[in-house]
């Protein structure tokens, strides 16, 4: 349709992949050489920048390979929440998965056969297959970024630095997937779209006492009850700090954009002073 035509065209523009004239730009042509989203090959050039490329390529091999979460049993719901709960990470869906790639990676390595990697994963209610094809998409990128010539960091996860470097690499890309929880109970409305979600029941912060006023959602899914999935929690400051200015002033208006004008007004007053004059 025209309409999804045109879409694209605009989120690629707010992406830099795009050229005064409408072509692939320089940093779109590299984008391009990852058969991602283009959002996630932004996150993992951004990672470049923020050095944490180990850990972003990690996220996109999840996110990209089928849901690793198995349904459970009738009956076993609770324990399968329990099971995943080792793996949650205070920061979020996205690195949950980083958790949980690693662990699947240990168990592997202290394991001399396939059935024992198979059994780890039945005991966690995890997919095998879906962390295995995890691998090999992983394996796939780290291919491609040596073949472009790009840097890939040491492994650095855990350290708060590396946390926000990543989230950092994520908003270069998902800046067009944010929402706001906007009423305390996990009604989130999504800045771009004006449409409520709800967190999905995988997320680490379903059914917690702790819901993030603010996230950034990998995918919104309306088949799944309105449902936002692999959300992490963001802060209104780093989301000013990397969204581009062309985007957010074409936001619809909303509580929650009035919130991140105070947040850039507050953060530059000389500026906004100026903006005011003109």
């Amino acid at each position: 349709a025209p309409e999804s035509l045109m879409q694209a065209l605009e989120d690629l523009d707010y992406l830099a992949a795009l050229d005064n004239d409408g072509n692939l730009s320089e940093f779109g042509i590299i984008m391009s050489e990852f058969p991602l989203d283009p959002q996630l090959s932004k996150s993992i050039l951004a990672s470049c920048e923020f050095e944490c490329v180990d850990e972003m390529l990690t996220i996109a091999a999840m996110v990209t390979a089928p849901n690793c979460f198995l349904h459970a049993p009738p009956g076993t719901e609770e324990i399968a929440l329990t099971c995943w709960r080792k793996f949650s990470h205070p920061a979020g869906d996205h690195f949950t998965l980083i958790n949980i790639f690693n662990a699947f990676k240990e168990a592997s390595a202290n394991s001399a056969s396939q059935c024992n990697n198979e059994k780890w994963c039945r005991d966690y209610f995890l997919s095998c297959s879906a962390l295995r094809m995890a691998e090999i998409i992983r394996a796939e990128l780290v291919e491609i970024m040596k073949r472009i010539e790009l840097p890939i960091s040491e492994p650095d996860f855990g350290s708060n630095e590396n946390i926000l470097s990543i989230k950092k690499s994520l908003l270069s890309g998902y800046f067009m997937h944010i929402a706001r929880d906007v009423d305390g109970s996990g009604n989130y409305l999504m800045l771009t779209h004006r449409q409520v979600a709800q967190l999905h029941p995988f997320s680490s912060y379903y059914n917690t006492r702790r819901i993030p006023e603010w996230v950034l959602f990998h995918e919104f899914s309306i088949s799944e009850d309105n449902s936002i999935r692999v959300v992490s929690e963001i802060s209104p400051n780093l989301f000013v700090e990397l969204v581009p200015q062309y985007y957010f002033s074409n936001l619809p208006p909303s509580e929650s954009k009035d919130i991140l004008q105070e947040v850039i007004n507050h953060l530059s007053p000389v500026s906004t002073m100026k903006e005011e004059q003109k």
